[in-house]
């Protein structure tokens, strides 16, 4: 009888564990290309249930691999979708928020379209790039923790090659499982040690991680048929631990070797031991396990029939990128290493963050009541920004922060129906364009609750009702409702008989008689003035305030608007310790160095009373620093106008300006390419925020190496506004303004037309972008061609970029970078304003080329470090840690 009760128990125990491996919850398998009326369908090989993918995209067409390569091709993969349209599609799937995901996507090309076209084509997970696909039969995998409970998956065209996909694969695993420092796993293989050629995967393992059989000839075979204990947190397939190998010779060590690339890449492993014979009593398996000749672990013995992993607790980098992982036997040890099986992952990560959840929801929600099938309306609404959705204009210059939606126009855009709800979640909107429709149905109320919509046009469609008062009461907005016949407007809206007429309606601000009596007796004052001098007012009427301390402003010099951060005259010589030490001269006047509050150390520039600055510019400066705010322009601690005493006084950058860093004048010198692209990406950013980020958006007008300031950590920051101007908006393409600026700076169309816009600082940043990569002067009258831009216009025709890197970089630097950093800036400085980048596209190309240098060379390095990081490798048991 208790022998038919063991039967029973080892029988059910193995039901129980049949049951486990068939469980599928949570698994998204999804057979790429497949009929809907074929799916769902169980595969053959694994008893896996596929899906079409119907739903999950929509764009591209269906296909199927060649029929002679059908008997090599695993079910699920025989058929795939392509995609001959747009440039980047893209999967939609629904997951579980805060899981830990093993993620895998199988391409197998299989001359589906009979060209023999070799694939080349982007993976992007989310906003950020995953990986090249390039052969024409791979499967790549990461493992990666989900921030929100959707997931995209797209493939973006790069040449000629079609994008195309076989299978998309998800499962959940346990939250303590392959754990990193940050970042996620990309698989670089996964290996159990057999002479077989069985590939192990579901349902012998229950995540359905694939293991890949790897055997030497100098290695002998060891297999058990007794269970092995698998019972840890990373639920090994018994398959995978029911074999092993130890070397051949009982002296040698057992090795495995890989290569990584990029070399510097960090990686994790996870290594696999469990012992399989019965050792005699007086034996003993006892090893050390060392990477590239240095011992991580041990001495170490595996347990007898039962489950341990040995993982990385910290990432791991290999000399050159070619790894050695050894087994060493101990002298005390009688019998030589062993090893199941091992895994390894490098660490990639996805910098980008995606655009803000609630709006993504938005516009998800516009997207779908419209039924907006526009093939560009795939993916992240706002980034990477090569691919915003047509119709938006986002704000993603802090990079920490997820991406916002700032504009949407769907102007002549065929929408039906009431304006949806969904734009409500749209709640950093500035300008809202649906104008031109077939909308009906009342204004919502709701508009009014977005604080920050600035503009909104919803002429020519059909709405009735009337206006929200709250709408026209909303101090600011722009609001355009012509074009719709059935709508009433109040008399704050427009009057009835120019209801048909009015092209426009801005909300009115109501002014009460006494401020139109004072607006009349400031313009009379005005005039009297002005009859009075006989010259011209400059700057604005003086129907400003007056000056915080209740004086009143010096003569035609209207005070500075705000009372906040003003500093008397002897309080700037308290900061100044009586102008002690001076940082520095210039033709605005002295720098001198100070502290605020005692302990703030700041900058304070005094005006000379010579200076051709003028109170002008020093109170167009005053007035820009103080309502804009940026990590990457100079902050403005306060300033002093008192009289003939014009001081400002700025945040303190102990490391000076960038021109005396790479002329060395400092005696320290920028001789790294990574740092230098550093400091080129935060005044790109600085500069980004002034044209996109500001409202009114501003021109900086004399950006230069002597305006970009750096503090003790090297981090830069845009400085000196005292000529900067209102950037033009609503329609305008310009400002014609009187030319300032520095010569070999200065925008030549700006200077020929007196045509200020925008794209004259992305000139001056492109000849800051020539300085940093040649470290010459910006005119040189020894050279043939005086101007740096002609200088490496003729090096380039050379084509050799070693004539145009500033030689002190020793040759130190990604080519590849240092080549799309150069394209940029010669783009930068095309005669043509219109042809020359946006700010924003600068920011992400520098971007770009600072990944291309950290990717060769690892973090970057501090300004005076000569040696690289050292990163240690610690490992840990399922059971108990051994230190190091």
């Amino acid at each position: 009888m208790e022998r038919y009760s063991s039967v029973f128990i080892a029988i059910f125990v193995l039901i129980l564990r049949l049951a486990q491996a068939q469980n599928q919850t949570g698994f998204i398998s999804v057979d790429c290309g497949l009929s809907p009326p074929e799916s769902p369908y169980n595969a053959p090989q694994t008893g896996l249930t596929y899906a079409s993918d119907a739903g999950l995209i929509n764009s591209g067409k269906t296909g199927g691999i060649a029929k002679e390569f059908e008997p090599f091709v695993d079910k699920p993969a025989l058929t795939l979708r392509y995609f001959p349209d747009g440039v980047r599609n893209c999967y939609n799937l629904n997951v579980t928020r805060d899981t830990n995901y093993l993620i895998k996507a199988t391409f197998v090309y299989g001359n589906y379209d009979g060209l023999n076209v070799d694939p080349n084509f982007d993976l992007y997970f989310g906003p950020n790039l995953w990986t090249t696909v390039s052969s024409n039969d791979t499967m790549e995998e990461i493992i990666h923790v989900t921030k929100f409970n959707s997931l995209q998956i797209c493939l973006v065209k790069t040449g000629i090659s079609i994008p195309f996909i076989n299978v998309l694969e998800l499962r959940p695993l346990k939250k303590n499982v392959y754990a990193t420092q940050s970042g996620s796993l990309k698989n670089l293989f996964r290996l159990y040690i057999s002479n077989s050629s069985r590939r192990i995967r579901f349902p012998d393992d229950v995540y359905d991680r694939k293991w890949y059989p790897l055997f030497q000839n100098s290695w002998t075979q060891v297999t058990t048929n007794l269970n092995v204990n698998i019972s840890t947190r990373y639920e090994l397939p018994e398959g995978v631990m029911t074999t092993a190998a130890t070397p051949l010779n009982a002296n040698e060590t057992l090795n495995i070797t890989w290569t990584i690339e990029p070399p510097t890449t960090p990686f994790y492993s996870y290594i696999h031991f469990a012992e399989l014979q019965s050792l005699r009593a007086n034996d003993t398996r006892e090893f050390n396990v060392t990477l590239d000749g240095d011992n991580t672990f041990g001495p170490y013995s595996p347990k007898p029939l039962k489950t341990e992993t040995v993982q990385d607790l910290t990432p791991e980098q290999c000399s050159g990128g070619a790894c050695l992982l050894q087994l060493v036997k101990t002298l005390q040890s009688t019998l030589p290493p062993l090893l199941n099986a091992i895994e390894a992952f490098t660490v990639i990560d996805f910098p980008q963050m995606e655009t803000n959840e609630d709006e993504v929801a938005g516009i998800k929600n516009v997207q779908n009541t419209y039924v907006l099938n526009r093939i560009s309306w795939q993916g992240d609404p706002c980034v990477p920004k090569q691919f915003l959705w047509d119709g938006l204009n986002c704000n993603n210059s802090d990079i920490s922060t997820p991406p916002i939606i700032s504009s949407l126009d769907l102007s002549s855009s065929g929408l039906t129906g009431v304006i949806t709800q969904g734009i409500q979640n749209l709640t950093n909107l500035q300008y809202l364009d649906l104008s031109d429709n077939k909308l009906t149905g009342e204004i919502p109320k709701f508009l009014a609750d977005i604080q920050s919509l600035l503009d909104i046009n919803l002429s020519g469609n059909n709405l009735t009702g009337s206006v929200p008062l709250s709408l026209l009461q909303k101090k600011g907005l722009k609001l355009n409702v012509e074009g719709n016949p059935h709508l009433l407007c109040t008399d704050l809206c427009v009057s009835k008989g120019d209801v048909h007429k009015k092209k426009s309606i801005t909300v009115p601000i109501i002014a009460s008689i006494a401020s139109i009596a004072v607006l009349i007796g400031a313009l009379a004052i005005f005039f009297v003035l002005k009859k009075k001098t006989g010259s011209k007012v400059e700057g604005p009427p003086t129907s400003y305030v007056q000056a915080s301390d209740g004086r009143s402003p010096r003569s035609a010099k209207p005070a500075i608007v705000t009372k906040n951060r003003r500093f008397t005259y002897s309080e700037v010589m308290i900061i100044t310790n009586n102008f002690q030490r001076i940082l520095g001269k210039g033709g605005f006047g002295i720098v001198y160095h100070g502290f605020v509050n005692g302990t703030e150390q700041v900058a304070v520039k005094i005006l000379s009373h010579s200076s051709s600055q003028g109170y002008k510019q020093f109170k167009a400066e005053v007035e820009l620093l103080l309502r804009v705010h940026h990590k990457n322009l100079v902050g403005l601690v306060g300033y002093c106008d008192e009289g003939e005493n014009l001081a400002l006084i700025y945040e303190y950058m102990a490391n000076g300006d960038l021109k005396d860093h790479m002329s060395g004048t400092r005696n320290q010198f920028i001789s790294n390419w990574g740092t230098r692209l550093k400091i080129v990406v935060e005044s790109a950013q600085g500069l980004e925020y002034l044209h996109n980020g500001c409202k009114p958006p501003m021109v900086h007008r004399d950006v230069k190496t002597t305006n970009i300031l750096l503090n003790e950590k090297f981090d830069a920051k845009l400085a000196d506004f005292g000529l900067s101007r209102s950037f033009p908006i609503e329609g305008e393409t310009h400002v014609s303004t009187v030319v300032v600026g520095t010569p070999g700076y200065l925008d030549p169309e700006y200077y020929r037309k007196n045509w200020l816009t925008e794209k004259s600082d992305v000139y001056s940043f492109g000849i800051v972008l020539l300085e940093i990569i040649t470290n010459q002067h910006v005119i040189d009258h020894s050279r043939e061609k005086p101007h740096i831009a002609e200088w490496v216009g003729e090096m380039l025709t050379k084509g050799d970029i070693r004539n145009i890197m500033d030689p002190s970089l020793n040759g130190d630097y990604d080519s590849t970078s240092v080549w799309k950093a150069v394209e940029l800036a010669m783009c930068c400085l095309n005669s043509s304003s219109a042809r020359r980048p946006t700010m924003s596209q600068v920011v992400f190309e520098l971007n770009e080329c600072l990944t291309c240098e950290n990717s060769r060379g690892g973090a970057i390095r501090d300004i005076d470090s000569t040696s690289s990081l050292d990163v240690s490798l610690t490992f840990t048991t399922q059971v108990s840690p051994i230190a190091r």
